[in-house]
């Protein structure tokens, strides 16, 4: 009998908003993956490191940090590790920050593994709850309607789905803030948007997008647009 692949949301950045089911996951799973950059330690170990008893098999899924598509080779050699474990019998637990389905790492595993082995996907708080919670203010109420978008996306695929919408929220801000609150100045926008930038964590940082300098953000940033209901 094979492995089950868990794919595991550990959240925004606050351990304290891993949820029970993730946390008995985790306690109970021979293998432990995580992505992690080219050099340093895994933000998503991190934050569920508390978890993870010693003795533990780990595998770092290092991931160059630079614009562009996923590297398919850098999961490629991922699968393979964790493949073997789960061949072998062992349940493989990847972390995620995040929810393991929401612009989630864990997507590029469970794309490759998913039809392969038994999996069971745990979902974690989301960047978009904790950073409408960090702010305090609602993004949608009753029959109101709200759009995700990337800061990736072009000007006008922007513009379109904030139109579209009554609140929106746009991910992966980093080095697309000058360009984003430029944009949301000729719409009108800016008064109505707050930048959030690592919600839930000791660094955490909340400022209204009108007052925000243009410098670069982190990649973990996020502005949320909410009109006004007529």
């Amino acid at each position: 009998m094979s492995g089950r692949l868990y794919g595991i949301g550990v959240g925004p950045g606050d351990p304290e908003l891993m949820t029970l089911k993730a946390v008995r996951v985790l306690s109970e799973a021979p293998v432990v993956a995580y992505p992690a950059p080219d050099k340093g330690e895994s933000s998503a170990r991190m934050i569920a490191a508390a978890h993870i008893t010693a003795g533990r098999i780990e595998i770092a899924i290092r991931v160059p940090m630079r614009p562009g598509p996923e590297p398919a080779s850098v999961y490629d050699d991922a699968a393979d590790k964790i493949a073997r474990h789960l061949a072998a019998g062992r349940d493989v637990a990847v972390l995620c920050e995040g929810d393991p389905l929401f612009y989630g790492s864990f997507i590029y595993l469970h794309d490759r593994l998913g039809d392969r082995f038994p999996t069971t996907v745990v979902p974690g708080v989301s960047s978009l709850t904790a950073c409408t919670a960090a702010t305090g203010r609602p993004l949608v109420r009753r029959d109101a309607t709200l759009a995700v978008l990337p800061a990736t996306l072009p000007d006008a695929a922007l513009e379109a789905g904030l139109a579209a919408t009554d609140s929106t929220a746009i991910l992966k801000v980093g080095r697309h803030l000058p360009r984003l609150k430029a944009l949301l100045a000729r719409l009108g926008l800016v008064d109505a948007a707050t930048y959030v930038a690592h919600a839930t964590r000791a660094d955490e940082r909340i400022v209204p997008l009108a007052e925000l300098g243009a410098e670069e953000a982190p990649y973990f940033s996020m502005i949320l647009v909410a009109k006004e209901r007529a």
